[in-house]
């Protein structure tokens, strides 16, 4: 099991950094053809988002690399899930229903992802 974790940590950061980083360096306008939910949200509000989803892939990682607070960790998936869920509401507001299904697996791979950190917590 701790190999899989590892795994799907390295993606959900992977994936978190760049779709984070994307928008805390794009303008939304910039944004607008590959994220066209954008135009709903005030540019201040897609900051936030973007650097929530970097904080939480930093989250992801580094505690349970350095073993410093590696509570923090399944903290940081649950949370990711927690902003898939908000991105899935968006999707359906918007009557972006096939969106959403990117949202559900990486939604269940972070809830995985959380559920699994807090065992290996709980196995010391």
């Amino acid at each position: 099991m701790p190999v899989v974790l590892w795994v799907a940590q390295a993606l959900l950061a992977v994936l978190f950094t760049a779709a984070g980083g994307m928008k805390l360096v794009m303008s939304p306008d910039a944004m607008v053809p590959l994220m066209p939910w954008v135009v709903d949200f005030r540019p201040e509000t897609i900051k936030v988002i973007g650097a929530l989803e970097v904080l939480g892939a930093v989250g992801l990682i580094l505690p349970r690399a350095t073993n410093i607070a590696p509570v923090l960790t399944p903290v940081a998936a649950a949370g990711l899930a927690c902003v898939m869920a908000g991105g899935a509401v968006v999707h359906a507001t918007r009557g972006e229903y096939p969106h959403i299904i990117g949202n559900v697996i990486v939604f269940a791979v972070a809830l995985l992802t959380a559920w699994g950190a807090l065992r290996s917590l709980s196995c010391r």
